[in-house]
């Protein structure tokens, strides 16, 4: 086989469309993928859209890759041909700038993030640095690894580096796709876990998730109900609005913490009134690297943790990237070649 299929983007918002293209051999410390599943992130509307420097057209976005290796580059060691593997939004570093030389991979200044340092996994064949791969565990398909990658390692990632420990209360707030798999990580944690969404709809989802407690923001105030908790160690703001997001700050208790992987253009409306007089923070937190990747796969398959998913063919990635960006998939679309 010399030819491969991708779903590209010719110009910045444009449609995707199915081409073939010549089978691409990897370089040095390289290999290539044959892709069995591949995310749907919002993020990749970003890279659709040319918000980030430095991106090309013809544009092959997907960073959320499970697959097997099926061709190895020079000088490639501990991987061979057959390896169930995935690339997620760490797609390698540099291994040269101050972060890197620090050990802090992923804050890497010319971090290679799949779709837009190289073509991605909208795609039945891709290639990657072996620095980008995490090893999947047998107990999950390509399917449940998938979102893994980039959803799965931002949320579990998030609370494994907080402040937060077993028994503290901690809040998500969003049930979309990050927060169906922050509540799941949360409560297999051992945190007391509090779900935060718009409508009384989703309550039944949450408990089912593993949350211990449900607010609904339309109807209650979330910073409110929190403290009446007795004030959380940590918010994850999982939802795509700053609003709802800052609404979690009066809602920690003493010395917690607001922690954002939502994305929103627009800024977050809070005071520095609200931060000083209880010591609290707000930080942002990326991804993780392909170790990281690795652990949030092997916690999710001790512990039972899946994302809940919507499988397309890759023919009908326009079908699958509208559905995401409507808001309507439950709650992560997955391309299969």
């Amino acid at each position: 086989m010399n030819s491969m299929r991708v779903a590209q983007v010719s110009e910045p918002g444009g449609p995707f469309d199915i081409v073939e293209r010549e089978m691409p051999e990897p370089g040095p410390g390289h290999v290539r993928i044959a892709v069995e599943a591949a995310g749907v992130c919002r993020t990749d509307a970003d890279f659709v859209h040319n918000a980030f420097p430095g991106q090309t057209f013809p544009l092959v976005t997907g960073h959320e890759v499970a697959g097997r290796i099926d061709a190895l580059g020079e000088g490639v060691r501990y991987w061979k041909v057959g390896d169930r593997v995935e690339v997620g939004w760490f797609g390698g570093n540099c291994g040269h700038c101050p972060p890197c030389r620090e050990g802090d991979f992923i804050d890497c200044q010319n971090l290679r993030v799949p779709g837009w340092a190289y073509d991605g996994g909208y795609a039945t064949h891709m290639v990657a640095p072996v620095n980008a791969l995490a090893r999947i565990p047998d107990e999950l398909s390509a399917v449940e690894a998938a979102p893994l990658g980039c959803a799965g390692v931002t949320t579990y990632n998030a609370f494994k580096r907080s402040s937060a420990r077993p028994g503290d209360l901690v809040a998500v707030i969003g049930i979309g796709g990050l927060g169906h798999l922050a509540v799941q990580y949360a409560a297999k944690s051992g945190y007391e876990t509090v779900a935060v969404a718009r409508g009384e709809d989703k309550r039944a989802l949450a408990m089912e998730l593993g949350a211990h407690h449900y607010v609904d923001s339309a109807a209650a105030d979330p910073a409110k109900e929190l403290q009446a908790l007795g004030g959380a160690a940590v918010v994850l703001a999982t939802a795509s609005n700053s609003q709802a997001m800052a609404a979690g700050v009066d809602g920690l208790r003493p010395r917690g913490q607001l922690i954002v992987v939502g994305v929103d253009d627009r800024p977050l409306p809070i005071s520095p009134g609200q931060l000083i007089l209880a010591s609290r923070s707000v930080v942002g937190h990326p991804s993780g690297t392909s170790r990281d990747v690795e652990h949030t796969m092997n916690f999710s398959a001790l512990t039972g943790i899946r994302p809940m998913t919507e499988t397309v063919p890759l023919a009908e990635a326009n079908e699958a990237f509208a559905r995401m960006m409507s808001g309507a998939a439950r709650f992560r679309m997955v391309l299969v070649p």
